[in-house]
């Protein structure tokens, strides 16, 4: 299970002070040290954290795979055709959102999604889609040619009782099988933390999962570097 570190509230404490630090760069290089596999962030329509300047200056910089989640937008198309990052996730997104709310409803996109995604891949960029975890919305993302999703885990992290966490885990192994089932490469994200993820690695047809506001938020205290690896530690423990 590979872990992808999310970045955004790095560039979140930037912007509180519109200034240059601390810079999601230099971030991104303590997650690589801690033993990241990945780095993700998310270029918003308003430029909320994340900047193109920023997706550049990744894209030229670290050595793990730049994911980079953003709205299927023609903006956002454009600016990825130009940059070339290793993968974007596509993401739904609303003005007022503190944070993505849901996964990306392909049954109403799906006539518009097939040839938005097939022209990023002609490019060389791998396309994931963030999904609820709802068969039917996989079943429709395989039928119209998506080759990797990312579970929406909203659920599962917002568990306050153990009960309640098994019963999501069972829902997500059912998820995760059938996909894997119909040839699809699953990741999985949103919400998981140093207490959960502990739980959450019993799915091990997940291949990758992408975690950031804990990861950043134990930073504060520890360090990046150490909180990215103690996160590793936790993810491949008696795997």
């Amino acid at each position: 299970m590979r872990l992808g570190v999310n970045i955004d509230h790095i560039a979140t404490l930037r912007e509180a002070r519109k200034g240059n630090e601390p810079d999601p760069v230099q971030a991104a290089v303590l997650a690589e040290l801690g033993g990241a596999d990945g780095i993700t962030v998310h270029l918003r329509s308003d430029r909320r954290h994340i900047k193109e300047r920023d997706v550049e200056l990744l894209k030229s910089t670290i050595k793990v795979p730049l994911n980079v989640e953003m709205s299927a937008t023609e903006e956002m198309k454009s600016i990825m055709l130009t940059i070339l990052p290793y993968q974007v996730t596509l993401v739904p997104e609303k003005k007022d959102e503190v944070t993505t709310e849901g996964g990306l409803d392909v049954i109403i996109n799906q006539n518009v999604l097939p040839d938005y995604i097939r022209e990023l891949e002609v490019s060389g960029i791998r396309v994931s889609v963030f999904i609820d975890p709802d068969k039917e919305q996989i079943r429709t993302a395989h039928k119209i040619g998506v080759k990797i999703i990312e579970i929406n885990t909203t659920k599962f992290s917002e568990c306050k009782e153990r009960t309640c966490e098994r019963e999501e885990l069972e829902h997500l192994y059912d998820v995760v099988k059938f996909s894997k089932k119909i040839g699809m490469e699953v990741l999985a994200g949103h919400g998981l933390n140093y207490r959960n993820i502990q739980i959450f690695r019993q799915l091990k047809d997940v291949e990758e999962v992408n975690i950031g506001h804990s990861i950043i938020s134990r930073a504060a205290f520890v360090g990046l570097e150490r909180a990215v690896r103690e996160m590793k530690d936790l993810i491949n423990f008696l795997r």
